[in-house]
């Protein structure tokens, strides 16, 4: 992980190049997969998630971000309950091939159940047709090409999208804090 100090005139200091870094080269060192921690130098405050936003704020301003102005306008106005809901919904999906195994499985039993099968020859097709390696070898060739596809394209992955998610927590959290402070 590396750690980013930021100092009380706003300068960013990257302490594993021991150089200065620019909000841009935070935004590389995240689009390459580099976990990063911002500090506030003097208290230790953890800025990621504001510095996170100034980021994406900023590629707002240059066009090139990811966010029109009806989605924040809703973010502003739901204070993120839309998003978290979507969030929890996305993360509690059970994997595709996990639902064909499971199937597969349920289906076999069912057969031994209703002695069309014995149990060892069950044991011989379930090991055919839920064959381990055979799904991890193409799902890791699967994975491996559509992980190009993105690298190609520029595309969000499923780790940018995570930041994102937790990017908008934190913004929601930050959201209701000034909403309540105004009340």
């Amino acid at each position: 992980m590396v750690i980013i100090k930021r100092y009380p005139n706003r300068k960013l200091y990257d302490t594993v190049a021991k150089q200065y870094i620019t909000l841009e080269g935070i935004a590389e060192l995240v689009r390459l997969g580099t976990d990063i921690q911002v500090v506030d130098n003097t208290s230790g405050e953890d800025l990621t998630a504001f510095t996170l936003t100034q980021i994406i704020l900023s590629q707002e301003k240059r066009r090139d971000g990811l966010l029109n102005h009806s989605f924040l306008a809703e973010l502003i106005r739901t204070r993120g309950e839309k998003i978290s809901a979507l969030k929890s919904s996305l993360q509690s999906a059970v994997p595709f091939w996990r639902q064909i195994d499971d199937e597969i499985k349920r289906r076999i039993q069912n057969l031994v159940d209703g002695g069309e099968l014995s149990e060892v020859e069950a044991g011989r097709l379930s090991e055919k047709l839920v064959s381990t390696a055979a799904v991890q070898n193409s799902e890791s060739s699967l994975i491996q090409e559509v992980e190009s596809f993105f690298a190609r394209n520029r595309l969000p992955t499923h780790d940018d999208i995570q930041r994102l998610y937790n990017q908008i927590d934190d913004l929601s959290k930050k959201l209701a804090e000034i909403s309540d402070k105004e009340l």
